[in-house]
C-alpha cells in the first residue's frame, strides 16, 4: 500500500509549516497507521509534516519536490482535470511517466503487506496518483488534494487494484 498526502498548512511564501500546519499534521497522523517506508520530497514544509505526523523521514527525494510546468493545475480544478490534461499534453505525460516511475520502483521495493507515506505537494500528489492508477476514474475523486490531503493506494502483485480518497472535514 501507498499512502500519497499534500504537506499541511505554511504561511505562503514561507517554507516552513505555521502552527495550524503543525497542529493539522499531528491530528491526521494520530490516525494513521504504521509505514515500512516514509519518503518525503526535499522541501522543508513536506519533511516537518511527515514529523508532525508522527514518523521518522527514510529518505527525501529532490524528484517529489519539482512539478512539471505543464502540470499546472488551478487550486480549485478537480483530479479528473488535471488526468485529463495529463492525457492532452506531452510534456505532462512524459512527467507523470518519470514520477511513476519512481514510484513502481518504491511499490516493488515494498515487503508483502508493507506500507509507504509518501508526503510531497499540491499537483504532484496528484500526479503520483493519476502514475500509479491510471484507470481510476479520476474525476469521481473530486476536488484537489487541500493540506494533509491525499489517497491511498492498494497494489497486487505490483499492480493497482484499489484507491481509497482521504479527505479532511
Amino acid at each position: 500500500m501507498i499512502e500519497l498526502r499534500r504537506h499541511s498548512m505554511r504561511n505562503i511564501p514561507g517554507v516552513h509549516l505555521n502552527k495550524a500546519g503543525v497542529s493539522l499534521a499531528r491530528k491526521i497522523g494520530n490516525k494513521m497507521g504504521k509505514f515500512t517506508l516514509v519518503l518525503t520530497s526535499t522541501l522543508p514544509r513536506a519533511y516537518e509534516t511527515a514529523i508532525a505526523m508522527g514518523y521518522a523521514v527514510d529518505e527525501q527525494l529532490e524528484a517529489f519536490a519539482d512539478m512539471s510546468a505543464d502540470m499546472a493545475w488551478s487550486p480549485d480544478g478537480s483530479i479528473g482535470e488535471i488526468a485529463h490534461a495529463v492525457r492532452q499534453r506531452p510534456a505532462a505525460a512524459d512527467y507523470v511517466q518519470q514520477q511513476g516511475e519512481i514510484l513502481h520502483t518504491i511499490v516493488q521495493a515494498l515487503p508483502d503487506n508493507g506500507a509507504a507515506l509518501i508526503v510531497s505537494h499540491g499537483g504532484i500528489v496528484e500526479a503520483h496518483a493519476i502514475a500509479l492508477a491510471p484507470d481510476a476514474d479520476h474525476a469521481s475523486w473530486g476536488k484537489t488534494f487541500s493540506y494533509c490531503e491525499g489517497v491511498r493506494l492498494w497494489f497486487e502483485d505490483g499492480q493497482w487494484v484499489r484507491a481509497e480518497v482521504l479527505r479532511q472535514p
